[in-house]
């Protein structure tokens, strides 16, 4: 905006006229000063992106403040950028259409459904190791178990779910998905009933998949195992404070001993 005064004819004052137009007496006084730092910049960026193609805003401004040691504020260079149209195609990602999940049922009290799933982790001197979570979906009492192997073939399976049926009873069903130990004709044929849920639908399991987090994040991401012995001890050390001591946000904030008390 353009403002004429005639200040030898003193039609009016500045201060008056930047009244009347709402804006500050500083803003009639302003000349920019940084269009040459701007060139600059802009000069920096076209190189930057010619040179290194797949460079984008945010390796392009950390050479600029860390190699080059410019102090140029990132949101000047991100205008700069944005105005020189120099943003890397991002190819979007194909929206895949799918069904809404069903609610996970709320249980009335232990024993209605169990959910089991497997693990994977390692030794330190590579050979692989399976652990076998079994979780009561009431609760989520810590698990009821974790069994810890190189290998878990469906009898050993069998042998671990009947070890829990003698002590904490005969659940109604047991959630699984359908994974080669859990379709074997010997745990079809055994007297658990089982309940498979979708395949690729692991939300269905989730109450399995959340402990298996808590399982990697808390127990065996923190520890490196020598032999299959120690990695059952320490598993079984921490199921014990997950069940007795570790508070559940799911619970209100106690742990799954205290519920079931």
């Amino acid at each position: 905006m353009a403002l004429n005064i005639n200040q030898q004819n003193k039609i009016t004052s500045i201060k008056l006229v930047c009244e009347v137009c709402s804006i500050s007496k500083s803003t009639y006084y302003y000349k920019p000063r940084l269009s040459n730092e701007n060139a600059m910049i802009a000069d920096y960026l076209l190189r930057l992106t010619q040179t290194h193609k797949r460079w984008g805003f945010k390796l392009c401004y950390l050479y600029l403040r860390s190699v080059k040691g410019y102090k140029f504020n990132h949101k000047r260079v991100y205008r700069i950028y944005r105005e020189l149209e120099l943003n890397l195609r991002i190819k979007p990602r194909r929206r895949i259409k799918r069904d809404k999940p069903e609610a996970l049922s709320v249980l009335s009290k232990i024993n209605q459904t169990w959910s089991m799933d497997f693990m994977s982790d390692s030794l330190t001197d590579g050979r692989s190791i399976r652990a076998f979570n079994v979780v009561d979906d009431y609760n989520l009492e810590g698990a009821l178990n974790i069994d810890v192997d190189l290998s878990m073939p469906a009898r050993r399976v069998i042998q671990s779910l009947e070890r829990l049926v003698e002590w904490r009873g005969k659940p109604n069903s047991i959630r699984c998905d359908n994974g080669p130990k859990y379709i074997s004709q010997q745990l079809r044929d055994s007297a658990i009933e089982l309940k498979y849920i979708q395949p690729g639908k692991a939300t269905q399991n989730a109450y399995i998949e959340r402990f298996n987090r808590t399982v990697r994040q808390e127990c065996l991401d923190l520890h490196l195992f020598d032999s299959v012995e120690q990695a059952q001890n320490l598993t079984t050390q921490w199921l014990w404070v997950c069940n007795n001591e570790r508070p559940h946000f799911a619970l209100g904030g106690i742990p799954p001993r205290a519920k079931v008390a």
